[in-house]
């Protein structure tokens, strides 16, 4: 998920205040302090010990006043492995909200897409409210992650939790209003343009994948003619709602549950679960239903219900690795290993770095999503939301996460723009839906990449990222598809 410096202070001011964007020239900003960041940034990692530069990009906590509060963005800079051939520069993030994005230059260097490195110096940051960046002081308190009692019907734990982070939320809200108020997508994309200020460069390429196809939107939307190049992976939806980014992912995770029992059922004299899809499905249903019925300790290791979910609604590379585990779990056993899952002190560079901030997620998203906040509306929609989706049977989990939130919302406006854009989207993949990408183009335009696999974020994964570097360095699009990472097969289940 995008300002020419004006000749008058009262153009600037006025400008500002109407939220209009204000470019000031590249040569404005005063130079950058740049050091290794193992010199500067504490818990810097030691594989990464002579290449990544860092430095502080002041801007301002609230655009629409400038001269007022200012707050320090930490970015990172990977030069150029080939100066001659230099282009310019690639912000690179990595989504979120509320993950850091400062080791971004490391990680693309060693990934299949490191030849955009070749030719342009690749520039990491953490956002405003992120690890090294400035954030608002919120630590937790005892009762935070309080569970309810299981004593209570599910309608009541589920208010017990709405209200529990409704509290968390007010009490975060109040420690900084200003600066939780202006924890925006629109403002990160604010902050890009003074990097690139700070960066001395006319334009700048952006890589970004998941909520960072927001912030990359943005950017362009507020500042076209500023972007020379921009790469867009698992694409977010173009109008933002919780609930109904809830709907897209549970919907997409109940086709994968269905292609997952079907995949089982080719195998059975693996598994064993039977030779039909609907057979499987019904018997991974029964065992789901049977473990949330009678959770069982074995070998000290809790298995439920959810359990169950987590591995049959998992993505497909771990097919095998999930069917091996569900078989284990049938048979009373243990699986190998469980599914996956899907506050700091100081600021700056001695912060202790923890690679996300679960509030500033929180806090750009609700400053954005346009969906109800009171907690009848939702539960409606949660039960709803199962009964549409009985495989994967999940109530959802973004939708709940504005218990509380009580700061106007600033949608996002997101518009066409002229300059070049490259988005790529994975065919099964439930994270950020396909459905996204398509909804995203028709709204912003660009060339659409359809890559077959349910791998969030994976291009820079996979041998087609060479369209990524391709992209970078010449401007070409495409409109192509590619192939993922195979399904591995039983034996090479793990």
């Amino acid at each position: 998920m995008p300002r020419n410096r004006v000749a008058t202070v009262l153009l600037v001011t006025t400008m500002a205040a109407l939220g209009t964007p204000v470019l000031a020239s590249a040569s404005a900003a005063p130079p950058l302090d740049w050091k290794l960041c193992k010199d500067v940034a504490k818990g810097w990692l030691p594989a990464d010990d002579q290449r990544t530069e860092c430095a502080m990009v002041t801007v301002p906590v609230d655009y629409a006043h400038p001269d007022g509060r200012k707050i320090d963005i930490a970015i990172s800079r990977q030069k150029a492995t080939d100066p001659a051939k230099r282009k310019g520069v690639v912000l690179l993030n990595p989504g979120g909200p509320g993950q850091a994005g400062i080791h971004e230059p490391r990680w693309l260097t060693d990934s299949q897409a490191a030849g955009i490195g070749v030719d342009h110096d690749l520039i990491g940051f953490d956002p405003r409210g992120v690890d090294y960046s400035a954030d608002v002081a919120c630590p937790p308190r005892p009762g935070d992650d309080a569970e309810p009692p299981s004593s209570l019907p599910d309608k009541e734990k589920a208010r017990f939790v709405f209200e529990r982070d409704a509290k968390v939320n007010r009490r975060c809200v109040a420690a900084d209003p200003e600066f939780v108020r202006n924890l925006t997508t629109d403002n990160v994309a604010r902050d890009m343009d003074r990097i690139r200020e700070a960066l001395g460069e006319e334009k700048i390429g952006f890589y970004g994948v998941s909520w960072g196809t927001a912030l990359g939107t943005a950017y362009r939307t507020l500042f076209d003619g500023r972007v020379d190049r921009m790469l867009l992976d698992s694409v977010m939806s173009p109008t933002f709602d919780m609930g109904a980014m809830d709907d897209a992912m549970i919907a997409a995770g109940e086709v994968t549950a269905h292609e997952f029992a079907a995949w089982i059922a080719r195998y059975d004299g693996v598994y064993h679960f039977g030779v039909t899809q609907p057979a499987v499905l019904e018997a991974l249903l029964k065992l789901r239903d049977e473990l949330t019925a009678h959770p069982r300790t074995v070998n000290g290791v809790k298995v439920d219900g959810e359990t169950v979910k987590g591995y049959f609604a998992g993505p497909r590379r771990e097919g095998a690795n999930s069917a091996k585990a569900l078989a284990a779990l049938r048979d009373g056993g243990t699986p190998a290993a469980a599914p996956a899952k899907g506050s700091r002190a100081g600021f700056g560079w001695d912060v202790t770095p923890q690679g996300q901030n679960t509030f500033q997620q929180t806090a750009v998203l609700c400053n954005a999503s346009e969906g109800p906040r009171d907690f009848e509306t939702i539960w409606k929609r949660r039960t709803e939301r199962i009964r549409a989706y009985p495989a994967v049977a999940s109530p959802g989990f973004w939708d709940g996460r504005c218990a509380g939130w009580d700061l106007p919302v600033q949608p996002w406006k997101f518009t066409k723009g002229t300059s070049p854009l490259q988005l790529a989207g994975h065919v099964y993949e439930p994270v950020t839906p396909i459905g996204w990408a398509l909804a995203m183009r028709e709204r912003i335009g660009g060339a659409l990449l359809t890559i077959e696999d349910d791998h969030h974020g994976s291009l820079s994964s996979l041998p087609c990222a060479s369209k990524a570097v391709e992209f970078f360095s010449t401007g070409k699009t495409s409109d192509d598809s590619c192939a993922g990472k195979p399904i591995p097969s039983p034996g090479v289940a793990g």
